[in-house]
């Protein structure tokens, strides 16, 4: 299919080393992480902001890429307190409201640099 494309997102917060938002390669794509962070650097204090930041950002980053949310086939979640997953869940029902098309969804702990309490990932297929 081609060489790798790495994508700088307009839009998105610029990173603070020197990686692109997201890679296209042999007729898939992958992100790095997406985060809560708005463009203009700010995290929200609180989860249930985060999230919500996080799918814009998600949206924002699919659109950048030419890219639907229907050619998402894997979203890996990562989440500083696991427990409460009721703004992920909304979220997540938002943009794939039908149960018999949704991408598959991993769900992990982990402990995330700062203040930011969530990061995206997805592969998508093209």
């Amino acid at each position: 299919m081609g060489k790798r494309k790495s994508l700088h997102i307009a839009g998105l917060a610029a990173h603070k080393n020197p990686i692109p938002h997201c890679v296209k390669i042999g007729g898939m794509l992958f992100s790095g992480a997406i985060t809560g962070v708005t463009e203009s650097g700010e995290i929200p204090d609180s989860l249930d902001e985060q999230v919500g930041q996080a799918f814009r950002n998600l949206r924002i980053l699919l659109t950048g890429a030419e890219v639907s949310s229907d050619d998402i086939a894997k979203l890996t979640v990562f989440l500083s307190e696991s427990g409460d997953r009721s703004a992920l869940n909304r979220e997540w029902l938002a943009m794939f409201p039908d149960e018999h098309d949704r991408p598959v969804r991993h769900t992990v702990s982990a402990d995330l640099l700062g203040k930011s309490l969530i990061q995206l990932e997805i592969i998508a297929i093209l």
